[in-house]
């Protein structure tokens, strides 16, 4: 009778096991099943696989088990056997979108069930309702459930029950109550031994960070849950559905909707859960709206609306609605009934308690007021403006946006200043939360309204001065903060030494025609740990920053004048600073000098080539239309003095020494009038002999430097094996002066990853942001150094961007490919004019100057320009 017992007491422990390792759960109850063992045994087992195939893979398997488990129970004549199955039975067939019996099968379960065994299955059937959206039926079996479980003793059930109404806590928007049921539950599991729903508890507790704005926190818990969860080798759907929703938040839509759709086609082959394939759909329509693709984003949360429907989740339907409505708006459909189902879903919304309710109203609101129903767009913008006092940075910033439009509407031009100003510091805020330059320059993206709508009245009713205010507002404000330097990360600094090595090696590969797939299958996955690891840094404490005064501008330009084009509908506008005044003319279409820069860019790259001279003419000409669309009349009132450019990120690869009018100035660009402030009123570092170092693989080996180290006498020489990033990494910091000749490469796809090819392997901007202090001039002889990525609302990720808030205050830097020969006698010639102690926007003008007159030679003079303002 002893062994019999001890057999049925080892059979139940693998129900609390297939959350603890789900994969020895499923071998013990497979070898269980081979046994032949009574029916009530057999149940256990067809249970535990029914559960592993429900949340690992195929739910059509799963209910094969689950309905064998419960006939078995029956058999048995086991009441609380059978109320135990019925109750994972009913997940399962709500799971696989078939609401009504899953219901059905609870209903069963609770009448069948007594004392212990019902609060689980009350738990279960709260869980449920929680993925079915009915919120307060799911807190209602929760609080029926709690007391039993606690007075059994049953840690492990009181646990879940915590977290899920920590879960249900946070999608009605109350973060506090939910961060102290996580916690509770997090002390319950340290006593037990369920790994996997540690690991839940983890993910749970990185949902928890989001919601209340730690976005840092928040990746990085996500990142160890599925860290866990790979250790046990279970899938992540939910984690996948949770980290999609912090990654919009975070502007990185496009990854969002590559792991959404990724995690969708998994489902799809093991035949998944139906909801989960729901909530993904959902996740990958929100990411695509995000992205600008309003035709990808209308079919996913096309078909997210049907699935929710036919699972009868009136409460995810209806968030799917409303990313169904937000995107056909993006594609351009406008109309009096879009107004009334926008405001139809804000009602339903704001029933539920759902926190997305105001983004809905001011939807409404926003099609109303295209329409021209001022009435109507008032009543649902004035909803939408209530949540600008309270709840997460994304909501006060939607509030904010709500209010602008109203005052817009009413006329009122302080109000629309007013209301823009208060929601752009609120994005500030948070921003400042972010340590890793990536998030906080995407994050900007919330803000692009509001600046916009800043622009326009400053344009319509203000003066040049407040245009150049607001322009200043909104573009390069990742550079006005103080960089958060990576961690002393073991683990990091280990990431990047093995990417380098990869990196090489795959180079190395390529020049020798030899295969690489696998040696870029693992670069790739170390530049996401990498990625993953900066991500996150917390940044610092929220301040006020170093804010922009048009009158500090002008008393610092002194006889230089500071061109900035600010963007307006489409249009730029010119506002030309000096002498005391802001000027404004009137430019040309963005998208036309867009066009023109791109086709400047491709004459570029042949003429970096001998036999291209035919071109020559061609890109001159093409320069002479840039300046017209660029400068407009303020071309001819220029004055004799220095000119910095600051452009849009759409324009950042205009090369602006072939503009006729700025073709013999001193020239310097800048992403922002703030930020050539900063670098002209940083002071060079104390001492310091020059940097120079030399890279591998250049067609003239960097001839430039040996004549540069003859010149300097005490500069210290980095080439050969000492130059390594570590090594260059360390002479870098604090130098006064760093020449750097080497191959450089541009990221489009991840702008961070941009490098300079060192012995080694590449020198990333992930490198660089861990100087101290970047050097106050840079030189960097190298292809493609000043392309940079124009993302969130105007900022510009790239090495540039990178090293001026480092301390840096003058770089020199190419746009384009550049022939290496034709560099080199511009090099020497940009730093004997440095000897004389001017600028590099000075030494750079003069050695251009100095070039031969053919074609090769004047378009790497062109390609490249200075940066910043030393």
């Amino acid at each position: 009778m002893r062994d019999v017992t001890a057999e049925g007491e080892s059979v139940l422990e693998l129900l609390p096991l297939v959350f603890a390792d789900p994969g020895d759960a499923r071998a013990r109850a497979e070898q269980v099943l081979r046994a032949g063992p009574p029916a009530l045994h057999a149940s256990v087992a067809h249970q535990v696989l029914g559960i592993w195939q429900r949340d690992f893979g195929d739910l059509r398997i799963a209910l094969r088990h689950l309905r064998r488990a419960r006939d078995l129970a029956a058999r048995a004549e086991s009441a609380d056997r059978e109320a135990d199955v019925l109750a994972t039975l009913g997940v399962a067939l709500v799971h696989a979108g078939r609401t009504r019996q899953g219901l059905t099968s609870f209903e069963r379960g609770v009448a069948r069930g007594t004392g212990h065994t019902r609060a689980r299955v009350l738990f279960r059937r709260a869980y449920v309702w929680w993925v079915l959206g009915h919120h307060r039926e799911a807190l209602e079996d929760v609080r029926r459930a709690l007391p039993v479980l606690r007075q059994v003793g049953d840690d492990i059930w009181t646990a879940r029950a915590l977290t899920l109404r920590a879960t249900v806590h946070l999608a009605l928007g109350a973060v506090d109550r939910a961060v102290a049921d996580f916690t509770a539950a997090e002390r319950l599991w340290d006593t037990t031994g369920q790994e996997h729903d540690k690991a839940d508890a983890v993910e749970s507790r990185g949902l928890a960070a989001f919601r209340c704005g730690d976005i840092p926190a928040s990746l990085r818990l996500l990142d160890e849950a599925e860290e866990r969860y790979a250790k046990l080798g279970t899938p992540t759907y939910m984690l996948s559905i949770r980290r999609c929703e912090v990654l919009m938040a975070a502007g990185l839509a496009p990854e969002a909707l590559a792991e959404a759709d990724a995690t969708i086609a998994l489902l799809d082959r093991i035949g998944g859960q139906s909801t989960r394939k729901a909530e993904l759909l959902l996740a990958a329509a929100r990411a695509a709206r995000s992205a600008g693709d309003a035709h990808t984003a209308i079919a996913r949360a096309a078909v997210a609306v049907r699935l929710f429907s036919a699972q009868r989740r009136t409460w995810w339907e209806t968030h799917a609605r409303l990313v169904l409505i937000e995107a056909r708006v993006a594609a351009g459909r406008r109309s009096g009934r879009l107004v009334a189902d926008a405001a139809a879903v804000a009602g339903r919304l704001a029933s539920f308690g759902s926190p997305a309710a105001p983004e809905a109203s001011l939807l409404a609101g926003r099609i109303a007021l295209s329409l021209g129903w001022t009435a109507d767009a008032e009543r649902h913008l004035a909803v939408a403006a209530r949540s600008r006092h309270g709840g997460p940075p994304p909501a006060r910033v939607t509030g904010w946006a709500a209010q602008a439009l109203r005052a817009r509407a009413a006329g009122s031009r302080r109000g629309v200043l007013e209301a823009c100003r208060r929601g752009l510091d609120v994005l500030d805020d948070h921003g400042m939360t972010l340590g890793a330059s990536e998030l906080r320059a995407h994050a900007t993206a919330q803000g692009a309204e509001l600046a916009a709508l800043a622009q326009e009245v400053s344009l319509t009713h203000g003066t040049p001065r407040r245009l150049l205010q607001w322009s200043e507002r909104w573009r390069a404000t990742v550079l006005s903060a103080p960089p958060t330097r990576p961690p002393a990360d073991p683990a990091l600094l280990s990431g990047l030494t093995a990417y380098r090595e990869i990196a090489a090696r795959a180079e190395e590969a390529r020049m020798e025609g030899r295969p690489v797939p696998a040696l870029e299958r693992e670069q790739r996955r170390l530049e996401r740990e990498i990625r993953s690891r900066i991500r996150h840094m917390r940044g610092a404490a929220p301040h006020e920053g170093d804010r922009f005064e048009v009158g500090r501008l002008l008393d610092r330009l002194g006889e230089a004048c500071l061109v900035e084009l600010a963007v307006v509908d489409g249009r730029v506008h010119v506002l030309l600073c000096g002498q005391g005044r802001v000027r404004r003319f009137a430019g040309g279409s963005l998208a036309e000098a867009v066009a023109e820069a791109e086709y400047v860019q491709a004459g570029l790259r042949r003429l970096a080539h001998p036999g291209a001279e035919a071109r020559l003419p061609l890109v001159e000409a093409a320069g002479l239309r840039l300046q017209k669309l660029l400068l407009g009349g303020a071309a001819a009132r220029l004055g004799s003095g220095p000119v910095v450019i600051v452009p849009p990120g759409a324009l950042h690869r205009v090369p602006w020494a072939l503009l006729p009018a700025l073709r013999e100035r001193v020239l310097s660009v800048s992403p922002s009038a703030g930020s050539w402030l900063r670098a002209r009123e940083t002071d060079p570092p104390p001492g310091g002999r020059p940097v120079l170092v030399r890279g591998p693989g250049l067609a003239t080996g960097g001839a430039e430097v040996p004549e540069l180290a003859d010149r300097y006498g005490t500069a210290t020489v980095l080439e050969g094996d000492r130059a390594q990033v570590p090594r260059v990494l360390e002479h870098l910091d604090g130098a006064a002066l760093a020449h750097l000749a080497a191959h450089g490469t541009f990221r489009a796809d991840s702008p961070l990853f941009s490098a300079l090819r060192m012995a080694d392997g590449p020198l990333i901007v992930h490198d660089f942001e861990r100087l101290a202090r970047s050097p106050y001039r840079i030189i960097l002889s190298s292809c493609d150094t000043a392309r940079l990525a124009s993302v969130g609302a105007d900022e510009l990720l790239g090495l540039v961007t990178a090293l001026l808030p480092l301390g840096t205050a003058g770089v020199v830097a190419s746009s384009a490919p550049v022939n290496d020969a034709a560099v080199v006698p511009l090099m020497l010639a940009l730093h004997k004019g440095l000897d004389t102690g001017v600028s590099l926007a000075e030494a750079l003008r003069d050695a251009r100057a100095t070039l031969p007159e053919d074609p090769v030679h004047q378009a790497t003079g062109w390609a490249f320009a200075a940066f910043g303002a030393a």
